[in-house]
């Protein structure tokens, strides 16, 4: 699901096994870490997809580390399930503990170190904000689903997805008929949102990383236009600025 450089080398969720690999060069991938909470009889379950573990906010080491995930025990119903419990059941698991470090989130992902902070979005509500004390704090809600977060300073740069309607009972804190696949440009000293490059015709986004601009044309149009016009809008995306 994620991808993270952790002390030099990249790591990645293993959804299906609820663990955290590292991939080497030889093309192995070792299970270097795993929550507690999936042991029975002392022995980690590895075998199917139980928790939707599935974002690393990468610190020094796997210590320093967190990792987001839809449910923080084993159960017979699973993610993907129609019937799969997700509204305040999403958590965020500490590296160093491997025990739960947050509560209360509804399919959290994207999660982030950032000055100090650790980032997540709360995506079931469409949410984006901070952990403190142990407990999500929102810091804006947008439009759809959100997944994929970059910073850049003090700017965040959130994605948000339509929600998919077959899916509609792990967003319930969304309108899944007018939820928005786009890209926002958020303050993180207040939460306004500076402006969103948004897809009429797209449909999800998963991960948003920021690039040199040395190693990028950019857009094929400028972002002066208050709305996005029927051309641009063809070419899958437009500008929504203040």
């Amino acid at each position: 699901h994620d991808l993270a450089l952790i002390n030099g080398q990249l790591h990645a969720n293993s959804v299906g096994q609820n663990a955290i690999v590292r991939l080497e060069e030889d093309g192995n991938h070792p299970r270097v870490w795993h929550p507690r909470c999936i042991e029975r009889d002392g022995q980690p379950v590895f075998g199917q997809n139980h928790l939707q573990l599935n974002s690393i906010a990468a610190g020094a080491s796997l210590e320093d580390s967190f990792f987001s995930a839809s449910i923080d025990h084993l159960s017979a119903r699973r993610p993907g399930h129609q019937n799969f419990p997700v509204d305040g059941r999403g958590v965020l698991f500490s590296g160093a503990t491997r025990e739960v470090y947050a509560r209360g989130l509804t399919r959290p992902h994207s999660a982030r170190l950032h000055q100090g902070k650790l980032w997540v979005d709360n995506s079931g509500y469409g949410e984006f904000g901070w952990v403190e004390d142990g407990r999500f704090v929102p810091l804006l809600k947008l439009p759809g689903w959100t997944r994929g977060l970059a910073f850049h300073g003090n700017l965040a740069f959130v994605g948000t997805s339509r929600v998919i309607p077959r899916f509609r009972q792990y967003a319930p804190g969304l309108e899944v008929e007018t939820s928005q696949c786009g890209l926002h440009a958020v303050d993180l000293n207040n939460g306004r949102v500076l402006g969103s490059l948004l897809w009429d015709y797209g449909n999800q986004i998963f991960a948003i990383e920021p690039i040199p601009r040395s190693v990028t044309l950019g857009f094929p149009f400028p972002a002066h236009a208050r709305r996005a016009t029927a051309r641009e809008k063809l070419l899958f995306y437009g500008f929504e600025t203040l």
